[in-house]
């Protein structure tokens, strides 16, 4: 790239000082000291290193950046701003305001150029390291011939908050035990958080801690000079492993007094302080005003438009040498399906319906996980250390593996040895934040496993995946009292309501084969993540015509409707998952009692929410009483049956003991559906 001069690269590191105070001074919130610190290190990065297009933000071997202490938003909108993004400066005198492209944190979908949400400090860096995962992955099964199609690296912003967060330690224990080389982080060691000096909180040797992680590490660069940090750079870029660069700054560079201190954090400066800082770094203009002289030092249009051509080029060269895997590759890193998807999806569901077997659904979703992977060749699973317990393994399944040696190495210089399944330890919230990171990277596919107590783990990078809408896909097994003599410790009971409340989180738990194969394909379709919940226990096959079949994908459907013969006394049981078989069961002694009972399956309260108003009419008519079953809290049920249904729920921790002994203890049986039903329907 372009080396501005000395005197170009102050006025650009200046230029983000005075974006980021005046944009903050006029939302009168955010955070100022970040942006000031690092503008040096931004200049360093984007304008020697980063390869990007401002006119295409998702060209698909661009570097990906990604600002993990995103509370300095203001750093990242500047720089998107300044090298031609479309971000116009009307949008940064708009930060933080309604409906703006400038939130608070950086969201990906919203600003041009954001590569992922962050804010949630340390997510950010469990992102980067599953984008550099991707990449290396990518790499290797593409790359051919001496042609890389995939060869970009993925920098990534943090600060002391992130490393403090759990997550870190998670995240880059596994990328340098995976020798991700492409990642490279630069950490801004200004020695400040919201309380004041961290020296207080937090005095741990991060170099040696990182190095301990197997990653390269560069210390003491003043992040000040940009020279140091574009030499950091260029030295990181030829290591074997991943690179953490200890910059060494000061947060609110340039602000007479408040510099180096906690008061530059989160806050606006104030009028006196901005007017203090402008004599004092030299920036004579007013709010909001760069010069041209500025502009044309950042401007990064027509040379990411010379990087995208050569690639394109190169592609080209490639697609005439080998074109399945071009045409491979284009589809995936556009997020489209396979044109057969249609056809595979409906023959799984279909060999899912054949076998018509008794079987766990955390079992089912293995064989399920057989088709798809026949069908997605980007299909990218993993478990934290519970794959033989999660069953998110397959037949043909392959473990992703660091290579042992140079001699082992894949193409594009990635020392990843291919794979399409992830040991990622006993990591959970690492292993989700990941996930989030591959699917934002495109290429994959991602799901990951773990038993379904465990989300609590990974709850911030759930909430994050539905707000990002990432196709992430996290699989929880063990779903309720069922997993009997681990004890409440891990036995769910509130976890999968708690789950549904997360908006656009579509969560399923199905209650056999069918519905697990359905849940499957339907959560590879959707444009957003999915949690699929899966019992230890084996759950009986219902049968179904393909009606009911077709249905299942609606989210809630009749399973078993209640006969007319019984016109008097009706009644809906409404279930899921391993509670389903109690309500068929409850049927037949209902219909002994003078009482016609509906069974309604609902494996996603979310997806049946969707539907219209005549089609939840048809399943759940009004004025017909409800029951609702199933094992965990009862509260939230009472969308659907009111204060007048009746729940068969569990509101307490469970036990230790046996499934069988405790879903009797805790109600779990047709004799107290059917009491239930009869309660009901004698107060209605």
């Amino acid at each position: 790239m372009t080396t501005p001069t000395s005197s170009q690269t102050a006025l650009m590191a200046n230029a983000i000082r005075a974006l980021s105070m005046d944009a903050v001074q006029q939302a009168n919130s955010g955070h100022p000291g970040m942006p000031m610190g690092m503008a040096e290190i931004g200049v360093a990065l984007w304008s020697r290193h980063l390869k990007h297009n401002p006119v295409n933000p998702h060209w698909a071997d661009r570097d990906r950046f990604v600002l993990s202490n995103g509370h300095g938003s203001m750093l990242l909108y500047s720089l998107l701003h300044l090298t031609g993004y479309d971000l116009p400066i009307s949008e940064l005198k708009n930060f933080r305001q309604l409906h703006s492209k400038t939130p608070g944190h950086p969201e990906v979908g919203m600003t041009a150029g954001v590569e992922t949400t962050t804010g949630p400090l340390g997510q950010g860096l469990g992102n980067a390291v599953g984008m550099a995962l991707a990449e290396a992955l990518l790499a290797a099964e593409f790359n051919k011939d001496g042609a890389s199609i995939v060869d970009h690296h993925t920098y990534v912003f943090l600060g002391d908050g992130c490393l403090m967060e759990g997550i870190s330690h998670e995240a880059c224990s596994f990328a340098g035990t995976l020798k991700l080389n492409k990642l490279i982080a630069l950490y801004d060691d200004n020695g400040i958080s919201i309380d004041g000096h961290v020296e207080h909180w937090f005095h741990d040797d991060t170099p040696k801690r990182f190095e301990a992680y197997g990653w390269n590490v560069i210390r003491a660069v003043d992040g000040h000079d940009v020279n140091a940090v574009d030499a950091a750079i260029a030295q990181a870029k030829k290591s074997d492993k991943p690179t953490l660069i200890c910059c060494r700054t000061v947060i609110g560079k340039g602000a007479p007094t408040k510099a180096g201190g906690h008061d530059a954090h989160g806050a606006p400066l104030g009028a006196k302080e901005i007017a203090d800082t402008r004599a004092a770094i030299g920036w004579s203009y007013e709010p909001f005003v760069i010069p041209q002289e500025v502009y044309a030092a950042w401007d990064a249009k027509e040379q990411g438009a010379r990087a995208e051509a050569d690639w394109n080029k190169a592609f080209d060269a490639y697609r005439a040498k080998h074109p399945e895997q071009a045409a491979e590759f284009v589809r995936r890193m556009n997020g489209e399906l396979p044109a057969s998807w249609a056809e595979d999806a409906k023959k799984i569901i279909e060999g899912a319906n054949a076998r018509a077997e008794t079987v766990a659904t955390r079992k089912a979703s293995q064989q399920a996980l057989d088709g798809l992977a026949a069908a997605l060749p980007e299909l990218l699973g993993g478990s934290a250390d519970l794959t033989g317990s999660n069953l998110t393994n397959w037949k043909a399944s392959k473990p992703v593996r660091a290579a042992g040696d140079a001699e082992n190495a894949n193409p594009g210089g990635t020392g990843i040895q291919w794979g399409n399944h992830i040991n990622y330890g006993v990591r959970e919230f690492g292993m989700s934040a990941a996930i989030n990171g591959i699917a934002l990277h495109g290429g994959y596919r991602p799901f990951g496993g773990t038993f379904l107590t465990f989300s609590d783990y990974s709850r911030n990078a759930l909430r994050v995946a539905a707000l990002m809408k990432s196709r992430s896909i996290f699989v929880f097994t063990h779903d309720s009292i069922g997993l009997g003599e681990d004890g409440p410790t891990h036995q769910s009971v509130e976890h999968v309501s708690s789950l549904r409340l997360i908006p656009q989180l579509q969560t399923w738990r199905p209650a056999d084969t069918v519905e697990t194969a359905v849940a499957w394909t339907h959560a590879i379709g959707h444009q957003g993540p999915s949690a699929l919940i899966f019992s230890r226990q084996n759950l009986q096959f219902s049968p179904r015509n393909d009606v009911q079949i077709a249905n299942i994908a609606k989210g809630g459907y009749v399973l078993r409707d209640w006969n007319d013969d019984i016109p008097a006394r009706k009644i809906i049981l409404i279930a899921t998952g391993s509670e389903v078989q109690l309500a068929v069961e409850a049927v037949d002694k209902l219909a002994q009692e003078g009482i016609g009972a509906r069974v309604v399956s609902m494996p996603s309260t979310n997806v049946f929410d969707r539907q219209d108003a005549e089609y939840r009419e048809r399943v759940l008519p009004k004025g017909v009483v409800r029951v609702a079953i199933e094992a965990g809290v009862t509260d939230f049920w009472r969308k659907y049956v009111g204060l007048e249904g009746g729940v068969v729920g569990i509101d307490s921790f469970g036990e230790s003991a046996p499934a069988g002994a405790l879903f009797k203890h805790f109600g779990f049986t047709v004799e107290h559906v059917v009491e239930t039903a009869k309660a009901v329907l004698a107060g209605a």
